[in-house]
């Protein structure tokens, strides 16, 4: 399975998107960033987006991938997968992040009609709803999306995929922990908050305890989207020990 996550608007959850919902439930996948400023990629190669070739050649190599392009890349990529007839095919589904302001929403129309018109069929052309307001249905906050959608039926838009706003992603830049790892954290902080010798120590106990019951409440909406997805993966299972938290 290969997947491109991408829309011409950036702050849409792309990077988070690819990191923390698709790498982790597809096993041995590759990361692949296409992004001209800090897209050093600790998790696999990084690339411009003038440099579809290369990524085309790569993409032969590897039996699965996550490519996450940066919006400052997508219309080279565009171009550029125009010019190589048929390349759109390298990738089994595109996933378009989008959010609930109203520019990105135009600017993930204008993704999904430039997606279209290369030839990529509405079945692997898929709309995630990201960054949703706690109280805010899908339907209301994307109401100028899926009234085009409605018209224009481009794309795959089920409103299961969806992620809502969550801290934990502003967290994670943090630290190098992984979701799962987070979760998986048995560490009884407020044992040691308990115990700590001074108020500094407290806190930073307790950013960590926040960060980990942030972690274990956010899992099971990243498997709940990855599912809606439908691609050819299973989503990973929370380790037993983390369901207990």
């Amino acid at each position: 399975m290969k997947v491109a996550v991408i829309n011409f608007s950036g702050n849409v959850g792309k990077t988070t998107i690819a990191r923390h919902l698709l790498l982790p439930r597809m096993p041995g996948a590759e990361l692949v960033s296409i992004e001209s400023a800090n897209s050093g990629s600790e998790q696999g190669p990084a690339l411009r987006g003038w440099q579809f070739a290369e990524l085309q050649e790569y993409l032969q190599t590897v039996s699965s991938a996550v490519v996450d392009i940066g919006a400052s890349n997508i219309e080279d990529m565009l171009d550029l997968m125009q010019q190589y007839s048929g390349s759109h095919k390298d990738f089994d589904c595109f996933i378009v992040p989008t959010v609930p302001a109203v520019k990105q929403q135009q600017d993930t129309i204008a993704t999904l009609v430039d997606l279209a018109q290369l030839g990529v069929k509405p079945e692997r052309l898929k709309v995630l709803f990201n960054m949703i307001h706690r109280g805010t249905t899908v339907d209301q906050a994307f109401y100028l999306l899926l009234a085009f959608l409605a018209d224009h039926p481009i794309a795959t838009a089920d409103t299961a995929c969806r992620l809502r706003e969550n801290e934990i992603y502003a967290r994670l830049r943090r630290t190098k922990l992984s979701l799962s790892e987070l979760a998986s954290d048995m560490t009884d902080y407020k044992a040691l908050i308990a115990k700590a010798p001074d108020t500094p120590t407290k806190i930073d106990l307790a950013q960590q305890l926040a960060t980990q019951r942030l972690a274990c409440g956010v899992l099971p909406e990243l498997d709940s989207c990855f599912t809606a997805l439908h691609l050819a993966a299973e989503p990973s299972v929370l380790p037993r020990a983390a369901k207990k938290a």
